[in-house]
C-alpha cells in the first residue's frame, strides 16, 4: 500500500534524522547543497523512504515527471516545509501566456528551481511569471541523452556545442537564473556568457557506474572541476544498495574541490 505522509510528518522525520544522524559540518553542508538528488522513483512511498534514509545529509531534491503526476508536487511542498530545497523539473514549453500563468502558480510553492525548454519566448515568459518570487528559471539546452546525430534527426542544423552556446545566450538575455547542460559544455558556456548563469549538470555518473541512456557524462569530481554549480544525480544514489553510503561517497569525492 502506498503511504503518503503529511507535510508535518515528513518534517518530523527529517528533524528526527537531524538529531540522530551525525551532523555534517558547515563546509560539508555547502558541498551537499551542490548535489541535487533526483527523486525519479515509481511512487511516493519510495520517495519518502529515500528522503528518510538520506536524512539531514541531503539538502536538495529534484522532482520530475515520474512523481509529479502522482502527488509529487505535494511532496515538493512537504520537503520545502521540512527545510529542503526543491528543483521542479517539468521542462515546460507552450505559448507565452500559458507559460507565464503556469509558472506564476508554481512560483507560489517556494521551490528553488523550475525547468523550461530554452526557447526565447518560453524563457522570457517563464522569467516574467517567476518575477518577484524566489523561483529560479533554468533553461534546458540540449538533453544529455542526445548527440550531434540526434540533433540532425530532430531537424537541427547546429551541433550540440553550438546549440548549447546559443541557448545559454538566449537564457541570459531572457533573465533566466541558469542553464541545464552537460559538464562537457561548461567551458564553452562560461566563455560565451561569463558567470551570469548557474550551471546545473545532469548526466553525472561516478566512476564504474552504468552510463544507461546518457551519452555525454562525467564523474562528480570532473563536473565540479569543470565549473558546475549543481550536479543532478539520480540512479547512482536511488538505485544503490545503500543510498546514504552512495551519497556520502559522492560528497567525499567533491568535498575537497
Amino acid at each position: 500500500m502506498i503511504h503518503s505522509a503529511s507535510g508535518a510528518g515528513l518534517a518530523a522525520r527529517v528533524q528526527m534524522n537531524a538529531m540522530t544522524n551525525k551532523s555534517v559540518s558547515a563546509m560539508n553542508a555547502d558541498t551537499a547543497d551542490k548535489i541535487i538528488v533526483a527523486l525519479d522513483l515509481p511512487h511516493l512511498q519510495a520517495a519518502h523512504a529515500l528522503v528518510s534514509k538520506l536524512g539531514d545529509a541531503a539538502s536538495f531534491y529534484k522532482i520530475g515527471y515520474e512523481l509529479a503526476f502522482i502527488g509529487g508536487l505535494d511532496l515538493a511542498r512537504e520537503l520545502i516545509a521540512a527545510g529542503k530545497k526543491v528543483f521542479i523539473d517539468l521542462k515546460l514549453h507552450d505559448i507565452p501566456n500559458t507559460i507565464e500563468k503556469g509558472v506564476g502558480q508554481i512560483a507560489t510553492m517556494g521551490a528553488t528551481f523550475l525547468t523550461v525548454h530554452a526557447y526565447p519566448q518560453t524563457l522570457a515568459a517563464a522569467a516574467k511569471g517567476a518575477q518577484g518570487s524566489g523561483l529560479g528559471i533554468l533553461g534546458v539546452s540540449v538533453m544529455t541523452s542526445m548527440n550531434d546525430e540526434d540533433l540532425v534527426e530532430a531537424g537541427y542544423c547546429l551541433t550540440v556545442e553550438k546549440l548549447v552556446v546559443l541557448r545559454a545566450k538566449q537564457a541570459k538575455a531572457a533573465g533566466a537564473a541558469g542553464l541545464i547542460c552537460s559538464a562537457g559544455d561548461i567551458a564553452n558556456v562560461r566563455a560565451a556568457v561569463g558567470d551570469g548563469l548557474k550551471l546545473i549538470t545532469p548526466g553525472i555518473r561516478p566512476a564504474g557506474s552504468a552510463v544507461g541512456d546518457q551519452k555525454r557524462v562525467m564523474t562528480p569530481g570532473e563536473a565540479i572541476r569543470a565549473g558546475a554549480d549543481h550536479l543532478v544525480i539520480g540512479r547512482p544514489i536511488t538505485a544503490a544498495a545503500d543510498p546514504a553510503e552512495a551519497f556520502g561517497a559522492i560528497l567525499a569525492e567533491i568535498g575537497g574541490i
